[in-house]
């Protein structure tokens, strides 16, 4: 570790959001699995792209298909990957990005991990929020009936515990609001952060 120096570039943060007219922080989707992370992560990317924004979707499916392909979901897994991913996500926010992450997050100290390697400032917290009869009816990968049928290990909200957000920064309720409504619904809280 010794041998190693951040490298300092011609161009930075300040430059890349003032070209894009937005600064870049973290939006950090939170939520069960079948909530409607990955749904909403991206109507509200197309929603900012086609405001202007630049953007980009870490989506857990897609990282564990790639970067953290080698990582399980037993805790210790579970923590990588979250350090993983707020790690590339800072990275995308000194670029002015809006990274919209969307990962079920189930514990507290993920969540808080994540918020200090991003920043206080740049990270908001999302919780979306839907109970878990309503999940299993979305169930598109029958890992809910896997999990209650014991072919699944460590699977949130089943055999291994979800620690809801206290205070999260937005709560969207999408077993409550079609998924339009709740990308409408989030553009509108973003605004005063943009």
């Amino acid at each position: 570790m010794n041998n190693l120096k951040s490298q300092s570039y011609k161009i930075n943060r300040t430059d890349f959001e003032k070209r894009n007219q937005h600064r870049g922080f973290a939006l950090w989707f939170v939520g069960l699995s079948g909530s409607g992370k990955s749904t909403l992560a991206n109507g509200l990317q197309a929603k900012l792209f086609e405001n202007g924004f630049n953007t980009i979707v870490l989506d857990g499916d897609n990282t564990r298909l790639g970067i953290n392909k080698d990582l399980g979901f037993n805790d210790i897994d579970r923590n990588e990957n979250i350090r993983r991913v707020a790690e590339i996500s800072k990275l995308f926010i000194e670029t002015g990005h809006i990274v919209i992450n969307a990962f079920i997050s189930p514990f507290e100290i993920n969540r808080t991990l994540a918020r200090n390697i991003i920043s206080n400032e740049d990270f908001i917290d999302v919780y979306i929020n839907s109970s878990i009869a309503t999940c299993e009816k979305r169930d598109t990968k029958g890992l809910y009936k896997k999990a209650r049928a014991g072919e699944v290990n460590d699977f949130t909200g089943i055999s291994s515990p979800f620690e809801a957000p206290k205070k999260p920064d937005i709560e969207v309720r999408t077993d409550e609001q079609t998924p339009e409504e709740s990308i409408n619904y989030l553009f509108e809280q973003l605004k005063s952060k943009l």
